[in-house]
């Protein structure tokens, strides 16, 4: 009956057409009210940007969880199942209470008349399920920009969060820093403070958002170091070593942000250990990017626009600078596809077009025309690749679709998903 009522659920959000994009708060509004406004009960971090956003999510959740706190965790995409998305104390909600949630929230939106799209369906889920729950602390990743993104429905917050603002989804933002900046800082609440780094490209428009807000603006106070040792990945801030799970340059930026946050709760009323943060960091996991899995000698990444395709291309270089890389890449066709492979493949790299079935995916033929050493393969062929593999660094990236369908898809890639913990 669970995975019954669970099907029903997906059946309804996915009837809300998936890629089918509607930013505004009006009908999310309307259906918070209706459910009693859950969001006003919790005390949100709220987190935009363009890169690094559910990175840093996921490990200021991890020490707020550390640290004792009953904490929620709102982000997306999912990679194989919905209920990634909404979690506690970094357990993935149940697809029971995932199912009644959803199924309540879409008899109610369709009685009254409220059309929900996808997002703002799992929006008010989440915000439903953590105020029933009674959390301490939520950590919500915006979906879509900021400020008419539908996690945007609410009035106030403990703080704002702004990672890296890069070029992205330029159709529905803007084509420039500026407009892409200031669709961001439309998370910001009046009298509430921002952090975001001086070094951010955004930072001027996001500062003068956040005065005309009355909002403080906070930038990381110190640096973080990393270091890559015998095998182990460490960080530096502060005088103090930390041992620390998740692999990227792009870290350093992630943890400068999540170390002043922490500072900052410790002193507005909060209390963050030192152990705290040393466990958290060490255990931290944040699945499909960045993720290597030394038994298939094998990466997971995301990346789908340029920005990110630059950061890991530094991070792969500094990881693994002598391994023979083999890609395994597809891409939607809303992402600067051609950029992102300029970025990220080497000359002598050896690479393979995945053609994942997905709404608005790119043909293989298409990458291949913009790639002329791209072979497209099929999935027998990607399993022997990966099985069999030796010595090369097998990297499979671009679209997080692309990605959850082919961990999904065979016994070789349901193992390694279980060793990801996606399961």
């Amino acid at each position: 009956m669970e995975n019954e009522n669970y099907e029903k659920a997906i059946n309804l959000i996915t009837s809300q057409e998936k890629f089918h994009i509607c930013l505004g708060l009006e009908r999310i509004l309307k259906v918070l009210e209706l459910l009693g406004n859950p969001q006003e009960k919790l005390n949100i971090i709220h987190v935009a940007g363009t890169n690094g956003k559910g990175s840093t999510c996921a490990i200021l959740s991890k020490i707020l969880t550390c640290a004792g706190y009953k904490t929620g965790l709102y982000t997306s995409p999912h990679i194989l199942e919905y209920t990634e998305r909404i979690k506690i104390n970094q357990k993935n909600i149940s697809k029971n209470d995932f199912a009644d949630l959803i199924t309540e929230i879409a008899i109610l939106a369709k009685i009254n008349g409220i059309y929900l799209t996808e997002f703002e369906l799992l929006t008010a889920a989440a915000y439903k399920y953590f105020a029933d729950k009674e959390t301490d602390i939520c950590v919500i990743e915006t979906g879509l920009g900021g400020r008419l993104d539908a996690t945007s429905a609410i009035s106030k917050n403990i703080l704002s969060i702004i990672t890296s603002i890069s070029l992205d989804h330029v159709d529905r933002l803007g084509d420039t820093i500026e407009k892409i900046a200031y669709e961001k800082a439309g998370i910001i609440k009046n009298n509430y403070p921002v952090l975001i780094s001086s070094s951010n490209q955004g930072f001027e428009t996001v500062k003068n958002i956040a005065q005309q807000k009355n909002s403080k603006v906070l930038t990381p106070t110190k640096s973080v170091e990393l270091s890559f040792e015998n095998q182990k990945n460490y960080a530096l801030y502060n005088n103090t070593k930390y041992e620390f799970n998740l692999l990227g340059l792009w870290q350093k930026e992630n943890l400068e942000l999540v170390f002043e946050v922490v500072n900052y709760l410790n002193q507005t009323g909060y209390e963050i250990s030192q152990t705290a943060i040393k466990k958290a960091l060490k255990e931290v996991n944040w699945v499909c990017r960045m993720q290597y899995i030394p038994k298939f000698n094998l990466l997971i990444d995301g990346t789908h626009n340029p920005d990110g395709a630059r950061v890991l291309r530094q991070s792969l270089d500094y990881y693994f600078p002598d391994a023979k890389r083999v890609w395994i890449y597809g891409s939607l066709k809303t992402k600067d596809y051609k950029k992102v492979m300029s970025t990220l493949f080497r000359q002598e790299d050896e690479i393979y077009f995945y053609n994942f079935e997905y709404p608005n995916s790119v043909p293989f033929k298409t990458l291949k025309e913009h790639m002329p050493k791209g072979l497209p393969i099929n999935m027998r062929e990607l399993e022997y690749l990966i099985t069999e593999n030796k010595k090369s660094l097998i990297i499979i990236s671009g679209s997080f679709y692309m990605i959850g369908q082919i961990l999904n898809s065979s016994n070789i890639f349901q193992n390694i998903a279980e060793l990801v913990n996606i399961y």
